[in-house]
């Protein structure tokens, strides 16, 4: 764990904000050359990540105060710097970005929807486990206790002060695990892609895995942005919930563009 990687003056740079520039180029330029194989413009595909990028990091915010008003987190805590500089609850970044990923295709930007779906979210896994490294240098989003060999143990400070991460106690990896877990959606993603059968299969499967991998990373997930006791039950956190709203979106959008069916 390494929340600062060096200070310019006072001007601390942050291991996160590295990753996460790292994952938005890294993305990108992944759907970028998935576009080329469907005949899209490679620079309508930058612009439109632009527009996702600022929508996931405002809809990441808002979900993690949501979150974190409904927990009981004094406002001051809220609505602080470590606020600003916390990487936020991923899944309001991705309801962010798919609404207006929607809206703007549908306004007609020179992309079709569903193409530019199935190009665009093989990138969008690659960028969310570059990021969850960022969350595992920063010590956002920690895990539960572990007495498994591969539990970690944090001890900056500085974590602390930003995240509450518990200091000195073994806990599980879970940023590693959802790193490890994205990769795998976009592995499968990238297998699929070639085998698809209509137009939209691979945006709709990656809503599909997403949620399901987020249901199962919730079990070790400990920190409070994850939000806890959704309609009484202990169980079902933000996570967890968003998780199944996911894959009944994909669901549904994989029963309605199946039938239309426009094979490639």
């Amino acid at each position: 764990m390494h929340p600062v990687l060096f200070e310019i003056g006072s001007f601390p740079l942050g291991t996160y904000g590295l990753l996460l520039a790292i994952a938005f180029f890294g993305g990108t330029a992944l759907a970028k050359r998935q576009a080329k194989l469907d005949g899209l413009a490679p620079a309508a595909i930058t612009d439109l990540a632009i527009a996702l990028l600022i929508s996931a990091i405002v809809g990441s915010k808002l979900l993690m105060v949501v979150v974190d008003l409904m927990s009981g987190t004094p406002l001051r805590e809220v609505f602080s710097l470590g606020t600003l500089r916390a990487g936020g609850a991923i899944h309001g970044g991705i309801i962010a970005a798919a609404a207006v990923f929607f809206w703007k295709l549908r306004r007609g930007k020179g992309l079709p929807l569903r193409l530019t779906g199935d190009a665009m979210v093989p990138g969008v896994a690659l960028g969310q486990a570059i990021g969850r490294l960022g969350c595992f240098s920063a010590g956002c989003c920690y895990g539960t206790d572990c007495q498994a060999p591969w539990a970690v143990t944090f001890t900056n400070p500085v974590a602390q002060a930003f995240s509450g991460t518990p200091l000195g106690i073994p806990l599980h990896p879970v940023q590693l695990y959802n790193t490890f877990a994205n990769l795998a959606v976009m592995a499968v993603l990238l297998v699929v892609r070639p085998k698809r059968t209509f137009q939209g299969q691979i945006l709709a499967l990656y809503f599909l895995l997403e949620g399901l991998g987020r249901i199962i990373t919730e079990t070790w997930r400990g920190d409070v942005d994850r939000g806890t006791a959704w309609l009484g039950w202990a169980w079902l956190s933000t996570g967890r919930l968003t998780g199944l709203a996911f894959m009944m979106l994909g669901l549904g959008l994989w029963m309605v563009w199946q039938r239309r069916k426009e094979v490639q």
